[in-house]
C-alpha cells in the first residue's frame, strides 16, 4: 500500500482543515458569513468571512508533507485569478457591488502532526 492518501481521506482533512481556520478566523474577531459556496461551473470558495468593513474570501490549503511546497504556495497565480472570478461572482450575486474586500490564505501543515496554520491577511489582490 502506498503512502498516498485516498480521495476521502483528503477530503476528511480538507474539511478538517476549513474547521480549523474558521474557528481561527473567529478566534481574530471575524464572523463567517459562509463556507463552501458554490459558483456554478467556477468552481467553490472556501470561507467568506466578515472582518469589520470588509468582506474576506478566504482560501484553506493543507498539506500532509512539503513534497509540493508549502500549503501557500498552492496559490498559484492561476489558481488566485480563479478566486477573483468567484469573489466577481459572488458579488454580483449577492448584490455586493462596491464592497470592499480582501483575499486571506490559511495555510494548514500537518508535518509535525499537530496542525500548524499560518493566517495571510491580503494575500493577493
Amino acid at each position: 500500500m502506498s503512502g498516498k492518501a485516498t480521495n476521502g481521506s483528503r477530503q476528511r482533512r480538507g474539511m478538517a482543515a476549513e474547521d480549523l481556520a474558521a474557528a481561527h478566523l473567529r478566534s481574530r474577531g471575524m464572523k463567517i458569513e459562509a463556507r463552501n459556496v458554490h459558483c456554478g461551473r467556477l468552481g467553490e470558495l472556501d470561507i467568506i468571512a466578515r472582518d469589520g468593513e470588509y468582506l474576506v474570501f478566504v482560501e484553506v490549503k493543507s498539506r500532509r508533507t512539503l513534497a509540493y511546497g508549502a500549503p501557500e504556495q498552492a496559490v498559484s497565480p492561476s489558481k488566485q485569478r480563479r478566486i477573483r472570478r468567484l469573489a466577481l461572482s459572488y458579488l454580483h450575486t449577492n448584490r455586493l457591488h462596491g464592497a470592499p474586500c480582501r483575499f486571506d490564505v490559511v495555510a494548514v501543515d500537518y508535518r509535525s502532526g499537530a496542525p500548524l496554520l499560518r493566517h495571510i491577511p491580503n494575500a493577493f489582490c
